[in-house]
């Protein structure tokens, strides 16, 4: 079914099977730098019967502070096209990173609408969650490097001082040779030797204290991030072990992260939590490299679960997941140096060196999810559906913004509001016989059910996000 008039073209790509399905990707307009709509699918599901009893799963990469907010405001646009059933109503959540807090989060019956109070402070259930929550300096761990360069410190300049005094001794017996040579032939080859000698016979033996000794693993410390959400946990009324929060909620939480040591990927669950709470294995899965220390478990160090995988499509698809919904906020800029009447710089390199790391970056995580989707366009197993919600390839707002500046969570909250708002009105006509195979009602709201912006008060009680009130929604 094509999208109705006026919105975004749906051109096919490769990859249909024989049988059935292929990947669709949404909304290029004309001309080669037309509108991007950031919606792609993968449909494996045509020609066979909807499922009795369909499971459907939620993965939700990672993003730091702004993409998880734009995550929550484009699961707050999300919930707004449901009906009946929310985003807090499914069967699976699978999250890395920041994804994983939104994971546990909906899981444990959490609206984005309880998510953006959070985020301002005025929610009745949750804590807000504060700067220092995330900023957390690693205090122990550079005090405990400190004291131990120092220690070493003390001890190598007197050891040194006593290597340099038992080869004194022998010192002229050593260089004889060498300096007698020099006077009797001044050549810079002898002068050259002789300093070498001199060099070897007084140089430290021993090795001082490397500097980089004084770098902690991570800036900051991630634990006040787990304590918060296993606070709040208790708070809402879900257990922090995820076997008892499955039999309890009935929803299945999956959560992964990156073991330091082995580089191998972790999945914490229901079948195996390798030891950890819910709580501590999204600590594990949010350690962000060189911004927080890695999270060490049970003699286990973790890193961020994006350093294995952007997403985690798999783990949907071993668990039987019908459909699975993966949102993703970070993909490459597309860029036009030559597009007329740009203002300011044309090209992203005369931005700097952080907007070229933050387009190399997005380069890497989209790519690589690009590649684990491709084998299930042809995968025979598999006969379901997959919908990949990101942020548009020309969403210079969201590129621009900082990906661990909390300050501006707002902004990516309210951002990400509008853009998958868009991006889902623009593709209902796609998406609703996909989600209706499925049991979902997927409905454009109308103009006076839907909030007049993120923070009006459409509703007793409705979240303000301050920045974000008086927006008009795009």
């Amino acid at each position: 079914m094509l999208p109705r008039s006026g919105a975004a073209r749906v051109p096919v790509l490769e990859g249909r099977s024989p049988r059935n399905g292929g990947c669709r990707r949404f909304g290029r307009g004309s001309g080669p730098w037309g509108p991007r709509v950031g919606l792609t699918l993968i449909q494996r599901s045509s020609g066979l019967r909807p499922p009795k009893n369909p499971k459907i799963a939620l993965v939700l990469a990672g993003g730091a502070v702004s993409g998880g907010a734009f995550k929550v405001g484009g699961l707050k646009a999300l919930d707004e096209f449901l009906v009946g059933r929310k985003v807090n109503e499914l069967d699976t959540y699978i999250g890395l990173s920041a994804g994983a807090f939104l994971a546990t989060s909906l899981a444990a019956g959490i609206t984005p609408d309880e998510m953006i109070e959070a985020l301002e402070g005025t929610s009745r259930r949750i804590d807000q969650l504060r700067p220092i929550d995330f900023y957390s300096p690693n205090i122990g761990e550079v005090i405990g490097r400190a004291t131990v360069f120092g220690a070493r410190l003390a001890g190598y300049l007197p050891g040194l001082l006593l290597d340099l005094l038992s080869v004194l001794p022998d010192l002229p017996e050593r260089l004889g040779p060498y300096l007698r040579r020099l006077l009797e032939e001044p050549t810079y080859t002898h002068l050259e030797a002789f300093l070498m000698e001199v060099y070897e016979e007084i140089s430290p033996k021993r090795q001082f204290p490397p500097l980089g000794a004084l770098l902690p693993s991570g800036a900051f410390d991630n634990a006040p991030l787990e304590r918060w959400l296993a606070t709040n946990m208790a708070k809402v009324g879900v257990p922090n072990y995820f076997a008892d929060f499955y039999r309890e909620t009935g929803r299945k939480l999956y959560i992964t992260a990156t073991n330091l040591d082995n580089a191998e990927r972790v999945v914490f669950g229901p079948e195996n939590d390798h030891g950890l709470t819910i709580s501590e294995g999204v600590q594990a899965s949010s350690a962000l490299p060189g911004f927080f220390k890695p999270a060490r478990f049970n003699g286990v160090d973790y890193v961020d679960g994006g350093v294995r995988r952007t997403a985690n499509i798999d783990v949907a698809v071993e668990q039987g997941a019908d459909l699975i919904i993966c949102y993703n906020p970070f993909r490459p800029f597309l860029n036009n140096p030559h597009a007329s009447g740009r203002v300011g710089s044309r090209f992203l390199a005369d931005r700097g060196l952080q907007t070229v790391i933050n387009q190399v970056l997005r380069t890497m995580l989209h790519t690589r999810l690009a590649m684990g989707l491709r084998p299930y366009m042809h995968d025979e197993q598999f006969r379901g559906d997959i919908v990949v919600i990101e942020a548009r390839e020309t969403d210079e707002k969201f590129f621009d913004l900082n990906p661990l500046e909390f300050w501006r969570r707002a902004d990516a909250v309210k951002h990400g509001l509008e853009s998958v708002r868009k991006t889902l009105l623009d593709s209902a006509d796609v998406l609703q016989p996909i989600f209706a195979r499925y049991g979902l009602e997927f409905r454009p709201p109308s103009d006076s059910a839907r909030p007049a912006s993120a923070g009006s008060a459409a509703r007793p009680g409705a979240p303000n996000l301050r920045v974000v009130s008086n927006s008009t929604p795009a």
